[in-house]
């Protein structure tokens, strides 16, 4: 199953050691692209998947496997992540937005637009 959506927040890292060996967890919360966005906690364990890329303001496209399981009577649910990939990151270049290989350059300016000092009375109109 995929989730597209935004990231809000990467959690903090969590570790520990169980009877199956040690272990890693990475959360993040992702708010989902819809006319009523929800928020998702989403999981990665034991580095499955590269999150390093991955910051809050992104958006994501993020595949997911939904499992529920049953203890002592209750039920829990897991989203963890198996493949998380940016479809638009956050720039803080406000003037290179959407412009692929401006990284923090100046847009050229629009082929119509004249040098300066160049006038535009030779035009046949």
């Amino acid at each position: 199953m995929e989730i597209q959506g935004r990231i809000l927040e990467m959690l903090e890292p969590k570790s520990g050691q169980s009877s199956r060996g040690s272990w890693k967890k990475q959360e993040f919360i992702l708010e989902t692209n819809e006319s009523f966005p929800k928020k998702i906690c989403i999981a990665s364990w034991n580095d499955k998947i590269d999150l390093s890329n991955l910051k809050a303001g992104d958006e994501v496209t993020v595949s997911v496997n939904i499992e529920s399981r049953e203890y002592n009577g209750n039920w829990y649910t897991d989203i963890k992540a198996w493949k998380a990939e940016v479809t638009n990151q956050q720039n803080n270049d406000s003037g290179n937005q959407g412009l692929p290989g401006l990284k923090g350059e100046e847009a050229p300016p629009p082929p119509w637009e004249n040098d300066p000092g160049e006038s535009d009375e030779d035009l046949p109109f």
